[in-house]
């Protein structure tokens, strides 16, 4: 299967406008966002966990990075509540379940394959800095290595800032409203801007919260 696999072209996926698929796990379904492959695939997607599903245990063999957006997430290290950002690297294992019920946003088969850093960041309590070259925003990088840059950004009302993307970027907005052109994104909506695009975002009436990865499409398209 391929979804939006053409990185050269930048995609504007609404949350409701994505309709949930189920997925051959009981009680877990899914909304895509970009994918190649079946069910072993690059993978980008919002998950939902009924209450009690869990899926068998397994190894991820190209990594695991995701986001807690609702309810609580949990496997062998523990629970993990909105607002969790969690870097599983490949050959790392769990046995992912939710007792309550939860939803995230996850992005599998997207690692160095040489990375082993496991990483766990509450963002509800990450510490964030004034951007020195945007005024009005705020961030935290949450996980940085030669291949890319990821970041909670805090916008304030009614910004406009261009966002640079040699390597391409993705913005989930996790609280708030971003705009560019004609398309307005809220919570859940995903933006993904091809390497070498530059665009300009402007924060709504109440900012934005937004989750940020950059450079990490370049090695999509041979650049």
């Amino acid at each position: 299967m391929e979804l939006n696999a053409d990185f050269t072209q930048t995609v504007t996926v609404l949350n409701a406008d994505n309709p949930w698929r189920q997925s051959p796990s009981a009680g877990v379904e899914r909304k895509m966002l970009d994918r190649i492959g079946d069910e072993v695939a690059r993978a980008t997607t919002i998950v939902r966990f009924a209450p009690g599903s869990a899926f068998a245990p397994h190894t991820h063999e190209g990594g695991e990075e995701y986001i807690v957006l609702e309810g609580v997430f949990q496997d062998e290290a523990g629970d993990f509540p909105v607002g969790t950002y969690v870097r599983n690297p490949p050959t790392s294992r769990h046995t992912p379940s939710s007792k309550p019920g939860a939803t995230i946003f996850v992005k599998l088969w997207q690692f160095d394959p040489e990375d082993r850093q496991h990483v766990r960041v509450d963002m509800n309590t990450a510490d964030t800095k004034p951007d020195p070259k945007r005024s009005g925003v705020a961030s935290s990088t949450l996980f940085e290595d030669a291949h890319e840059h990821v970041a909670l950004e805090l916008w304030e009302p009614e910004l406009t800032h261009r966002i640079e993307t040699g390597g391409g970027a993705e913005i989930l907005v996790l609280e708030g409203s971003v705009s560019h052109g004609d398309a307005t994104l809220g919570p859940r909506d995903w933006l993904r801007v091809a390497p070498g695009e530059t665009k300009k975002l402007t924060s709504g009436p109440d900012g934005a919260r937004l989750w940020v990865k950059t450079g990490h499409l370049r090695q999509m398209i041979g650049a």
